[in-house]
């Protein structure tokens, strides 16, 4: 892992921002992209310097631009001449009821979920085959059983589902392409009420939410330990998709 190059969008914060401190403590450079949370990527970004002298960078890009996605991996491997892993973790989250879908939501929810994911991939291509890298997906346990009042975001992540299975027969041997699925881990930034939560921790079998230091420790294993898998996604639910 020592020295290894990975690109992590929306790595400013929450979980993209644990998992840009665990890979970083196995031994990795880490380019954190943002696209407007400035702040929060450049304290990020001194902390690990901190702890480790020029070993972490960032990078700014607005995945909604079509012409973001090459010049964001050429950018990365400018700084450190190489990628070895491609973190597609930036995403938008929120609710599409029926009746008031604009395209708006559509293509916002559609780029930031789907659309980013797939041509950063296809960007990062040449450079993860040079290093024989890796791509991990955030996909949701919500790929797979539909999250009422929210049918835009769920779509987009089943298309993204189905993108790493595809990407993994399409890329490999050179490359493994693998998802993780949360579950209850962080609740969304806008606020939820508290009988919401207590209903969703119920119906996991541990009976507990999670912490983004479960997905990071599951997105280490895929990039460190996982030589013979591509192609899956790990649920990290808690046991929430077998009563979801």
């Amino acid at each position: 892992m020592n020295n290894k190059v990975v690109l992590i969008t929306g790595g400013a914060k929450r979980i993209g921002a644990e998992t840009a401190r665990s890979l970083h403590a196995a031994g990795m450079n880490i380019v954190i992209h943002y696209r407007s949370s400035q702040q929060a990527a450049d304290e990020l970004c001194y902390e690990l310097n901190q702890a480790r002298q020029n070993s972490a960078s960032v990078v700014q890009a607005d995945l909604d631009d079509d012409h973001a996605y090459g010049k964001l991996i050429e950018d990365t491997v400018e700084i450190w001449g190489q990628l070895d892993v491609l973190i597609n973790n930036a995403s938008s989250f929120f609710p599409t009821e029926v009746g008031s879908i604009t395209l708006g939501h559509w293509h916002n929810l559609m780029n930031s979920n789907l659309k980013a994911p797939l041509f950063l991939s296809q960007a990062a291509t040449p450079f993860l085959k040079e290093t024989r890298g890796c791509i991990i997906n955030m996909v949701d346990i919500h790929a797979f059983r539909p999250m009422k009042k929210h049918p835009v975001y769920c779509a987009a992540k089943a298309g993204l589902a189905m993108l790493t299975q595809s990407l993994a027969k399409e890329l490999g041997p050179d490359i493994r392409v693998n998802g993780i699925g949360p579950g209850a881990i962080l609740w969304p930034d806008n606020d939820m009420d508290e009988t919401t939560k207590q209903h969703i921790i119920e119906r996991t079998a541990l009976k507990r939410h999670g912490e983004p230091k479960d997905i990071a420790k599951a997105i280490l294993f895929l990039v460190r330990d996982a030589d013979y898998i591509t192609g899956h996604i790990v649920p990290v639910d808690g046991g929430r998709s077998l009563n979801i």
